[in-house]
């Protein structure tokens, strides 16, 4: 049986494999809290119902010890758990392995010592609701864009160029050749569209931006639909049902989960279609009322905007804060995004742009626009920034042979995690974190 399931098994005898999260010694009455992998459930061993040598074993046991256990579901509402409300009587326990004094102990540690143990860090309760998370909304991205007509198509980890800023790449020897690990999928996605019309690429990617904020990683796993024939106005309306899908699909299935993070859930309860949408210009100016209400000098710096700039964490904050869910801004300054963004129509200052903003304080969750089809003005953008146009030959190929206009966007996992989990840090998103100043476990 999987502990997951243990509310089907009441009255039942069941085995149950896993390893001891904790243990209270009550004398003649152990109770052992045994994890599986699909939740926690309290195990009694009874002194009188059980050999001697039996529940000898079940005294000594250490956190972490593996274990299989046979014995007699009983409901208790009393019981605690994941789920809770249910409790097994031994009638059998072998012991697989005895652990080593277990390093992570109920007990405050610092988040360096559970960094630098995070491949045992993952068994605690929080992280294991973090990742089941986790776990749901990736396969929920997939569902639904497999289920909406995208087709999976991968794109490569390394390239020989940059998909966007080139300060932020990491460089590696390839057989004498500098090559890159992938920024963005993006580049071949728009490729794959041409052949396919609807696809996704979905993987890691890599940024060697120098930034210690709770919202970097240096890898991460993003998820980017390309589309062909899509407006910015469609690729909105896209967003909001997929976005939408993600936060419904986890309130359905890990209600129990977020009580383990004391996720406030009334928020997420507010993430339906449609999204408030505002221009760029109107943020600015929503920004700028903000000001004139503020006293803090130390606030007012932070929010200080004038056209043109790109925003800030605080920016993002103060802005989805006006709303009761996530809230897109569009047609931002072209300066401020990458090359291959289509400008708006008589106004070459801006191009067609969207970022989705979350509440709360997490900030971009996707960003995205339509592309530029004109192979005349792509060119031209590639001259203006100055990279090589030989480096980009392939992707200024795409606009010679049937272009078409189209957008696609990028939604970054661990950000969406972060965000949904309602974690102060984006670390603790991924299995194994890299950052700056970490690259072990």
């Amino acid at each position: 049986m999987q502990i997951g399931d243990i509310a089907q098994h009441d009255g039942q005898e069941v085995t149950v494999r896993g390893w001891l999260y904790n243990r209270t010694d009550k004398g003649r009455l152990q109770f052992l809290l045994v994890r599986d992998g699909t939740g926690i459930a309290q195990c009694v061993a009874f002194k009188k119902e059980l050999p001697p040598e039996v529940f000898e074993i079940a005294q000594e046991l250490t956190q972490e010890s593996s274990i299989m256990i046979t014995g007699t579901v009983r409901a208790d509402d009393r019981a605690p758990g994941h789920p809770g409300g249910f409790e097994i009587g031994i009638t059998h326990l072998e012991l697989i392995q005895m652990a080593d004094e277990y390093p992570i102990q109920p007990k405050e540690h610092g988040v360096e010592f559970l960094m630098d143990n995070r491949h045992l860090w993952v068994r605690s309760l929080r992280q294991w609701a973090i990742l089941r998370i986790r776990g749901t909304i990736i396969n929920t991205i997939r569902n639904w864009l497999d289920e909406h007509g995208y087709l999976l198509v991968d794109t490569p980890i390394l390239t020989p160029a940059a998909g966007e800023n080139t300060t932020t790449l990491f460089e590696i020897d390839y057989y004498g050749e500098p090559a890159y690990l992938a920024q963005t999928g993006q580049l071949y996605n728009e490729a794959n569209m041409a052949a396919f019309g609807k696809v996704y690429c979905f993987g890691p990617t890599f940024r060697a931006e120098k930034s210690k904020t709770r919202r970097h990683l240096m890898e991460f796993w993003m998820v980017e639909p390309e589309m062909a024939f899509f407006s910015l106005e469609d690729l909105m309306d896209m967003e909001e049902q997929f976005i939408s899908a993600i936060v419904q699909t986890v309130l359905e299935k890990h209600r129990m989960e977020l009580d383990i993070l004391e996720r406030d859930t009334s928020r997420l309860e507010n993430i339906v279609p449609p999204f408030p949408r505002i221009s760029y210009d109107e943020a600015v100016e929503r920004l700028k009322q903000r000001l004139e209400e503020i006293d803090d000098p130390e606030r007012k710096a932070e929010l200080a905007i004038t056209w043109g700039d790109d925003f800030g964490s605080p920016h993002e904050t103060e802005l989805a804060e006006m709303f009761d869910r996530p809230v897109f801004v569009y047609n931002y300054p072209t300066a401020a995004k990458a090359f291959y963004m289509q400008p708006v129509e008589g106004r070459p200052e801006a191009c067609r742009s969207v970022d989705l903003l979350a509440p709360e304080g997490y900030g971009e969750i996707t960003g995205g626009s339509e592309r530029i089809y004109d192979p005349e003005l792509l060119k031209e953008r590639v001259d203006e920034i100055g990279i090589d146009p030989e480096n980009y030959a392939w992707y200024l190929d795409l606009r010679r042979f049937g272009t078409v206009p189209h957008a696609g966007f990028g939604l970054g996992v661990e950000r969406t995690v972060a965000w949904i989990c309602g974690l102060p840090h984006i670390r603790e998103t991924i299995p194994y974190a890299r950052m700056l100043n970490r690259f072990y476990p």
